[in-house]
């Protein structure tokens, strides 16, 4: 599904992320971690087309999509949430959804301006795509609600179900359980792995929460100052002595 070879990315005499090379296959659940300051949004970034990269290729199902402009990225099959919430103030949860729908289907001005029979078709399809994303995930009663509205929690999954509607075929998760407690967190493994087997994507994840990570991820890769440290099943990450000493700690 992706494939990073070699990724570098500098800042000035920084060097934030340094020969990066991952591999996420289909259905799989794959990990980053690593201290603060490591590299591992960076790593979101260049794979979403915030950045280019200095050196290195990233491929999405076999195509070169290095350097790409952000929406080319996410119209290939790649989408993303953020570690701080970043949700559309003043719009309705529905606007929410029906906002990243127009990304596959974008009705043209002349359809909307005179209501044509395309436009309403396209606005109809995308109502009950939404609607049904929505119910999908317990938040249909809360459609019309202002979306910074609502409780801690519900942001969080309505903005991982934002990046649904896109309709990817990778999911990129930045900190998911962020700001949740233990039974949250239980709730959210449990939501993630649905959401991979119901919509048959591929996802990775960030996370600090280690009882996320090793609960959920079939495989983990472990950065340090930009650099990978470690790659394997979270009981191989957790006996590694480099991890271990750079992240993990001990008791």
């Amino acid at each position: 599904m992706l494939v990073t070879k070699e990724v570098t990315m500098q800042f000035g005499g920084l060097t934030a992320v340094s020969d990066f090379s991952i591999s996420v296959g289909d259905g799989e659940i794959v990990g980053l971690i690593g201290p603060n300051g490591a590299g591992k949004t960076t790593v979101f970034n260049v794979i979403t087309g915030v950045y280019t990269p200095d050196r290195g290729d990233i491929l999405l199902n076999g195509k070169n999509i290095t350097g790409k402009l952000p929406h080319l990225i996410a119209k290939a099959g790649i989408a993303r949430t953020f570690q701080n919430i970043r949700l559309f103030n003043g719009m309705t949860v529905l606007e929410n959804i029906l906002a990243a729908c127009t990304l596959r289907e974008r009705p043209n001005l002349f359809e909307s301006i005179l209501h044509l029979p395309g436009y309403l078709k396209k606005e109809r399809k995308a109502l009950d795509f939404s609607r049904e994303l929505l119910a999908s995930v317990g938040l249909l009663e809360n459609s019309g609600d202002n979306a910074v509205s609502l409780p801690y929690g519900k942001q969080r999954r309505l903005e991982l179900v934002r990046a649904l509607a896109t309709e990817p075929v990778l999911l990129l998760l930045d900190e998911p359980a962020a700001g949740m407690n233990p039974q949250e967190s239980q709730e959210l493994m449990d939501f993630i792995v649905g959401v991979r087997d119901k919509f048959k994507i591929s996802i990775l994840l960030i996370e600090h929460h280690m009882q996320v990570v090793m609960g959920i991820c079939t495989r983990l890769y472990v950065l340090d100052y930009g650099i990978t440290i470690a790659e394997g099943s979270p009981a191989e990450i957790q006996k590694n002595q480099k991890v271990i000493d750079a992240y993990l700690g001990v008791e």
